[in-house]
């Protein structure tokens, strides 16, 4: 195999740090298990995947920078170009399309002058339709960041993109505060966020306890369950 190139020096000394510091959560010889986390690593940097990025992770698990590309480029949370503060995704996937998932992504393409996969002017904000955002329940849904906000309407995200573009940080319907694209690569790659509140604690929303909550009012339960009793887990010899 031909030894990867040098990374640019855009990394610094903290950096190569905490990149050793995934490398070392793995077992020796699966350190190319690390790429994943490590990719979010350089992301965090400079707010995408960059050449120089891409460099950076063969030089440090020993690939080849085009075995990190095919890597980089098969998931859509990396990105390959210059990405904004706050990266929004409106879900336009059938349920939160039949809601108003595509109006709530034409409003916001319209006002904010881009389209899919394109930045504003500002740097703020980048806009991206997206597949299923696994809230259904919620539909129709938007990330920022991948924080959600539910049940939005074309005019609840024009306030949301609002408030991001002049500095504010909206309270998404779950989870924790807001934090920048390279603050929550920075947690993807394993590294907790020390921001005080930074750690959600809330309860599942009312859409997704529905369905438990008809069932202990109409008494249904699987056959001999008891809340108490732990999931057995299978030996390995039941497993084969």
């Amino acid at each position: 195999m031909t030894a990867p190139q040098k990374s640019v020096d855009v990394f610094d000394e903290k950096t190569r740090e905490l990149a050793r510091d995934i490398v070392a959560r793995f077992p020796e010889g699966k350190e190319r298990s690390a790429l994943l986390p490590m990719l979010h690593l350089v992301q965090s940097v400079e707010g995408y995947v960059s050449p120089a990025g891409v460099a950076f992770c063969a030089e440090q698990l020993n690939l080849t920078k085009a075995q990190v590309g095919a890597v980089a480029t098969f998931y859509t949370m990396y990105k390959r170009r210059p990405t904004g503060e706050y990266l929004v995704s409106v879900c336009t996937n059938t349920l939160c399309n039949v809601l108003g998932g595509q109006e709530v992504y034409d409003t916001l393409s319209e006002t904010l002058g881009v389209g899919h996969d394109e930045t504003t002017e500002d740097g703020k904000i980048t806009l991206e339709h997206a597949e299923c955002l696994a809230a259904c329940d919620y539909g129709p849904v938007l990330t920022v960041n991948y924080d959600f906000f539910d049940n939005v309407t074309p005019e609840s995200a024009l306030d949301v993109v609002g408030k991001l573009k002049s500095g504010q940080r909206p309270m998404p319907s779950r989870g924790a505060r807001l934090c920048s694209l390279k603050e929550t690569a920075l947690q993807l790659a394993g590294f907790a966020d020390e921001r005080e509140g930074a750690v959600a604690d809330g309860p599942a929303g009312d859409s997704t306890l529905r369905g438990v909550r008809l069932a202990q009012q109409h008494g249904i339960s699987p056959a001999g369950f008891d809340i108490n009793t732990p999931i057995p887990t299978p030996s390995k010899e039941a497993a084969k």
